[in-house]
């Protein structure tokens, strides 16, 4: 399954901890949770009332693989807002999050505490996840989402395909993409004042701007494949996000891709983007179109700056959050929890 969650927080971690002499046994269902019903089970009554009994069906080889283990990785809740199979897991159980599950409909908060109990352990991206958790579980970590340095680096001179070009990135999923077209003004007035500039957006659909001229956006279809090679043509990369709970709940991945590619990120402080920026000067905050705007002048204006921004976000980014730093952790965590 490509569910970024699942891809960053898991199994670019299998090979790594195997090196710490854990073994990791990943069970993907052949069924994924997000999957809607099939037309033909719509046709009839039965058919589509079974559809959610089949996703949990699908989970059963999990579930018994789990107590061949040593302990049980659970990467988030099976099903968003429900309490269904997670109880049947061996134990000691690790619940690993990195989003506010607990507000997903209908019984997301019931459901986070019920499995956060049953666990040995929580593992959250963010320090605000793990506040929220430490109220149901005694033994809480903070382990953010760990990128790849190796994969998402610094370009090369002869890698820029048009280094004549000021390009600002944004990459992510289009259930996201909100989020992009919600600073589409301060984007076009900037794309306005500078002819030399373009905007390269990195997702599974294309976005719909209302008002930016579309010979002015470069679009790149995702495949973990095209992400990184895209993120190494881009100047300055944007996370915007809204500042709500479930957004305090995301773990800024997207700024540390762009750090950990060299480039300088302009970001909505909200959450855990305001820890990073604590960490270094890795970029800047815009929590308006004013601020948008006026951050993507400076950095297209001071290129310096926005060099040695981008170079503190490589050093932090190697610093904190690369694969091998984090897997460190988890197989200390893992090892820690095997003996409970």
């Amino acid at each position: 399954m490509l569910v970024p969650s699942t891809r960053f927080r898991v199994r670019q971690h299998i090979m790594p901890l195997r090196e710490h002499g854990i073994e990791v046994l990943e069970y993907t269902p052949p069924i994924s949770k997000y999957a809607f019903c099939p037309t033909n089970f719509e046709k009839y009554r039965l058919a589509r009332a079974a559809w959610p009994a089949l996703k949990v069906a699908a989970r059963l080889p999990g579930i018994v693989g789990s107590w061949d283990a040593d302990l049980t990785w659970l990467e988030r809740p099976l099903f968003e807002g429900l309490l269904t199979v997670e109880p049947l897991l061996r134990r000691p159980l690790i619940l690993d999050v990195d989003d506010a599950v607990w507000l997903a409909p209908p019984f997301g908060h019931w459901a986070s505490r019920i499995i956060a109990q049953h666990s040995a352990l929580v593992i959250a991206g963010n320090t605000y996840l793990a506040e929220w958790f430490s109220q149901w579980s005694h033994e809480v970590y903070v382990v953010p989402t760990a990128v790849d340095t190796e994969q998402f680096c610094p370009a090369t001179a002869s890698e820029r395909v048009r280094p004549d070009r000021f390009t600002i990135g944004w990459t992510g999923t289009s259930s996201t993409l909100p989020f992009l077209v919600a600073i589409e003004r301060p984007l076009r007035q900037f794309l306005e004042r500078h002819a030399d500039a373009e905007l390269l957006i990195v997702a599974d659909l294309q976005p719909l701007f209302a008002t930016i001229a579309p010979e002015r956006i470069s679009f790149v279809a995702w495949s973990p494949e095209s992400e990184a090679r895209a993120l190494r043509q881009i100047d300055v990369g944007l996370m915007p996000i809204p500042d709500t709970d479930w957004s305090r709940g995301k773990c800024s991945f997207k700024m540390i891709q762009y750090m950990a590619c060299a480039v300088p990120a302009v970001v909505s402080p909200v959450g855990m983007n305001c820890d990073i920026l604590a960490l270094g000067q890795v970029g800047l905050p815009a929590a308006n179109e004013a601020a948008w705007l006026a951050a993507l002048e400076l950095l297209y204006m001071e290129r310096r700056l926005a060099s040695r921004m981008g170079a503190e976000g490589r050093r932090i980014a190697e610093a904190y959050f690369s694969r091998t730093v984090v897997a460190t952790q988890l197989a200390s965590i893992f090892q820690h929890a095997a003996s409970l």
